[in-house]
């Protein structure tokens, strides 16, 4: 029974990092994440409509997290629940939604739209293209902010957008992993500390720095290794990763870009601006040399190359403790 479970809980994950590199996240797909956004946002009106004081949104924070995670596992669970009169059929939607908690393919493309653009020298489309994919102010970036911009964003979501994925879906199976999804979507969307979501997205902030902890650590393991095979810098990439782990107001994020930034050569981090406000930044790695355009290309590699030894190692873990 346990042979059979482990056997077709890794056939799940491998089929499902497959159809990932395959398919990514085209825009004509109703993504998962969408009907994720959505109950958020409807529930956060309903919360708004009811909440006495700024204070008691705490509470309802609480609330929205419960409504969103719970719903979000057990329509996971139920689909799957359905489909499982037929084991080949369970195995295969199973997959399915496992691609759909991936992002490797859709980290990698939207980075060289960005790359593209940059070769043609649009420094103005070069921003308008960083917008979709960062929540900064992206109006008076200069080239090489551009390209910081790009490669701390590969970096930091091949944590949330391909290990910690992983790693839920290995735990919990498709629904763990799409309850993660749901934890993440949530810290996206009212996790900022800003006037309007200090109070209501304050529970959703602390459990997706929770359920990043352990992920974005072996990522930092993870990516030092993927140096060596890209033809990096791995020693410096896990020197800089534990040097620098404090040098961001996540508890998490430094981890990756620590990691990229020691394999590149190169300096992360620094003030940014978000929603008008500037916000300051430590520095993150050392600066032997100035980013440049091939920066993104190589950060895209080092990803793919860490999203594979990710499956790799975790899958042998997965085995070893089943």
């Amino acid at each position: 029974m346990f042979l059979g479970y482990t056997v077709s809980s890794v056939i799940i994950m491998i089929i499902g990092y497959i159809l990932d590199l395959i398919f990514g996240d085209p825009y004509w797909f109703p993504h998962p994440v969408r009907f994720i956004g959505k109950l958020i946002s409807n529930t956060e009106k309903f919360i708004r409509k009811r909440a006495k004081t700024e204070e008691s949104l705490k509470y309802w924070g609480v609330f929205l997290w419960i409504v969103t995670v719970g719903i979000t596992f057990l329509t996971t669970y139920l689909i799957i629940k359905i489909f499982s009169f037929n084991n080949y059929l369970k195995i295969a939607i199973s997959s399915f939604i496992i691609y759909t908690t991936l992002s490797t393919k859709c980290l990698k493309d939207e980075a060289v739209k960005i790359y593209n653009v940059l070769l043609t020298g649009d420094i103005e489309k070069s921003r308008k293209q960083l917008s979709y994919i960062v929540g900064r102010d992206t109006t008076n970036l200069s080239q090489t902010e551009i390209i910081r911009a790009t490669v701390e964003t590969v970096a930091e979501n091949t944590v949330d957008g391909i290990v910690s994925p992983m790693l839920f879906g290995f735990l919990f199976g498709a629904p763990g992993a799409m309850a993660y999804k749901a934890i993440n979507t949530l810290d996206s969307m009212v996790g900022y500390k800003n006037e309007k979501y200090l109070n209501l997205g304050c529970f959703s902030a602390k459990v997706d720095d929770i359920a990043n902890f352990i992920p974005a650590r072996l990522t930092a393991i993870f990516m030092s290794i993927a140096s060596f095979l890209c033809g990096m810098n791995g020693f410096k990439a896990l020197k800089i990763a534990i040097r620098d782990r404090k040098n961001h107001k996540s508890p998490n994020c430094a981890y990756a870009e620590g990691a990229a930034a020691g394999a590149l050569g190169v300096q992360l981090g620094g003030t940014n601006v978000y929603f008008g406000k500037e916000v300051y930044k430590p520095t993150i790695g050392d600066k032997n040399r100035e980013l440049e355009n091939l920066d993104i290309v190589r950060m895209n590699k080092l990803m793919y190359v860490t999203s594979a030894i990710s499956l790799a190692v975790l899958t042998v873990l997965f085995v070893i403790m089943i």
